[in-house]
């Protein structure tokens, strides 16, 4: 059967629908949503003024507007997705001055991008090893890259000529994690041997720091340098002294392997992602435990915070970042513990004026003790701020 007629044309705006799913369905305490239909997201960097996220995935590199949560569009009109990669990207990194993009990938390259245009600078070459770039970093001062592989595990770079400069040795296997000190002056390296090493950048020498049981998937500084945490396979999170290299403590309660950990701007806060498809917050200083955010179906391979603080983003095997709003977070975690607070002040009270009945009435001293909130599930501690 053939039909004739006009056709109906309905205006349709992919914009539209994209900012229709990114609010949609929402776990808890997340804002929005972003996704393009990729098989993973391997990484996340925000921009260091905060108003773009790179997303490493499977078919490339996209580019979003933090502010709309929209897909950038570069000045000549096209969509802000960077591809020339042969093979997935695994690791993407902002020079300091926010104007370029570093990303590495299985196609065992490092490539620098145009951040404004899209337009590819340069492909650093001349790793043979044909495993893969699984991390990228800039120096602070955005003239040297350092990329984490098989072997040679540690490649360092000079962003301006493409040169090799350096191949620092130490690990026996792959490098999944690297990442420059603040001051610049040192290179920590998380590996597949179970150990993070701690590189003199000038003098090349090293400090090997061991206690994981599994090997590492990620390393990052503190803001002031002082601290470094890293997760590993073995599900725990560890925290070292970068002067000594001892080991601070241990953060335990992921169930699956920890691929991401990352500071909060001001040091306070410590966020990690691990393969149990959770983001875990814990409190620097004390090492407890602050909250869970759940939401993610795949593995949670790459944890961010915005440069102000208040968003943290997350990146999932399962195709989705989601953005979590920590501001609100932090209200109700505040309300919660204020709840607790009442609570406790209401056992209190009861205990004083059961105490205060029985003397009147010549009983002496309180024989019948009244159950503690904190010794029948009703914990209260004091308030953990998020930030």
């Amino acid at each position: 059967m053939t039909i004739t007629g006009p056709i109906l044309s309905i205006p349709f705006s992919l914009n539209t629908f994209a900012q229709d799913y990114t609010q949609r369905g929402l776990p808890e305490g997340a804002k929005a949503r972003l996704g393009k239909g990729s098989r993973s997201i391997s990484e996340i960097q925000y921009s260091p003024d905060g108003t773009r996220l790179a997303v490493a995935s499977s078919i490339g590199i996209w580019l979003y507007d933090t502010a709309t949560h929209q897909v950038e569009n570069f000045r000549n009109g096209e969509v802000a997705l960077l591809t020339g990669h042969t093979a997935d990207v695994n690791s993407v990194m902002f020079s300091p001055d926010g104007k370029t993009l570093a990303s590495g990938s299985d196609d065992d390259t490092v490539r620098l991008w145009d951040v404004n245009t899209g337009a590819e600078i340069r492909t650093l070459e001349g790793y043979t090893e044909d495993d893969g770039i699984f991390s990228v970093s800039f120096s602070p001062d955005g003239k040297t890259l350092a990329s984490g592989t098989y072997y040679p595990p540690v490649l360092l770079w000079d962003v301006d000529t493409g040169a090799l400069i350096r191949t620092p040795t130490g690990h026996t296997q792959d490098v999944d994690s690297v990442v420059f000190s603040p001051d610049g002056n040192t290179l920590a390296s998380g590996s597949f041997d179970r150990t993070v090493r701690l590189w003199d950048v000038n003098t090349g020498a090293e400090i090997r720091l061991t206690g994981h049981t599994g090997g590492v998937n990620s390393v990052m500084f503190s803001p002031d340098g002082n601290t470094l945490a890293s997760g590993s396979d073995d599900n725990t999170v560890r925290l070292w002294d970068v002067d000594t290299g001892a080991e601070i403590r241990t953060l335990e309660g992921h169930t699956g392997s920890v691929n991401s950990v990352v500071f909060s701007p001001d040091g306070k806060t410590l966020a990690s992602g691990s393969r149990d498809k959770m983001v875990r917050l814990w409190d620097v200083d004390t090492g407890a435990f602050i909250r869970t955010l759940e939401g993610h179906t795949g593995y949670v391979n790459s944890v961010m915070f915005s440069p102000d603080g208040n968003t943290l983003a997350s990146g999932s095997w399962d195709g989705t970042v989601l953005l979590w709003e920590l501001t609100t977070l932090a209200m109700q975690e505040n309300e919660t513990l204020g709840i607790g607070k009442r609570i406790l002040q209401f056992w209190n009270s009861l205990r004083l004026l059961h105490r205060r009945m029985y003397r009147s009435m010549g009983l002496g001293r309180l024989t019948t003790r009244i159950r503690s909130p904190r010794r029948h599930g009703y914990r209260i501690t004091s308030p953990t701020p998020l930030m």
